[in-house]
């Protein structure tokens, strides 16, 4: 079993930490699937990110049980879906994750997101602080909120999310949200760190910026939000290129590069609602 590399550590101000790079499971289901968060766990990833809604909760667990990792070294994140924000529907489906997973505990529990016409994530919010005190989940945070939706779940509850996951790449900074929740001791994270249909990928700026380092255009965007200070969780179901992902430590972009991703920041083009994970959500 690998040693996993020398990545930086996120810190929360509940005292959670947060390896700068994470393993995403969407769409990583069935025993394949289990092979290849197994697979990322012996290459070094050390947090797992599922949720309800990704339907393969009992396939992470499973591979984190049968995995060589001591399952005090594996941070595991799942989410509430949106449908289930009424208290006691929350409290069950936390329990439900927990079962389905076939572990004592879940490390990381988040709100998969604000789902604002219901109107009930402060309640979910409570759900989750609730499922915390009872020690089912140890941290818990926040998927796709906005400052305005955390701002309120503080009021109401005294309680700060850990983590607040968003969609995050060059073509989408977050600068905003970044700040808040750096001002807040939040983490954030980065859910399709590489964008998407790998238009990214293609990117004149990215590619230049690869070659001049000798790297792939994933490895640069992956080194980028090294840099940014987020926690990038890419998915790969190969053993190679989940051990690339990893392999971040031995080229820095420059400030020049810095700036030159900084202009890629297209706003405008992403609106906040266009999540794909969110269809199945109602």
């Amino acid at each position: 079993m690998m040693e996993p590399p020398a990545i930086p550590v996120r810190k929360a101000h509940d005292g959670l930490e947060l390896p700068a790079i994470g393993f995403g499971t969407y769409k990583v289901n069935g025993f394949a699937g289990a092979e290849a968060i197994k697979s990322a766990l012996q290459v070094g990833y050390r947090l797992i990110d599922s949720a309800f809604n990704y339907e393969n909760e009992g396939i992470v667990g499973k591979a984190i049980r049968e995995s060589e990792v001591p399952r005090k070294d594996i941070i595991v994140a799942s989410k509430l879906p949106g449908r289930h924000h009424q208290y006691d529907q929350a409290r069950v489906t936390i329990e439900e994750s927990v079962a389905r997973m076939g572990l004592d505990y879940i490390d990381l529990y988040l709100i998969h997101w604000p789902n604002p016409s219901q109107g009930q994530f402060v309640e979910a919010w409570q759900a989750l602080v609730d499922a915390q005190k009872q020690g089912i989940v140890k941290h818990i945070g926040v998927s796709n909120f906005l400052p305005g939706h955390i701002d309120l779940l503080i009021r109401a509850t005294g309680v700060t999310p850990a983590v607040n996951q968003v969609e995050l790449h060059p073509f989408f900074q977050q600068n905003e949200q970044r700040a808040y929740d750096d001002a807040h001791g939040i983490i954030t994270e980065a859910w399709s760190p590489l964008g998407r249909a790998n238009q990214m990928l293609k990117d004149p700026t990215i590619v230049r910026i690869a070659e001049k380092h000798g790297v792939s255009p994933v490895a640069a965007i992956l080194r980028w939000h090294l840099q940014l200070g987020d926690v990038a969780i890419p998915k790969s179901m190969h053993a190679d290129r989940q051990r690339a992902n990893l392999d971040l430590t031995g080229f820095e972009l420059d400030e020049q590069d810095m700036q030159d991703i900084a202009v890629m920041d297209n706003p405008e083009g992403y609106t906040f609602g266009q999540n794909p994970h969110w269809h199945e959500e109602d």
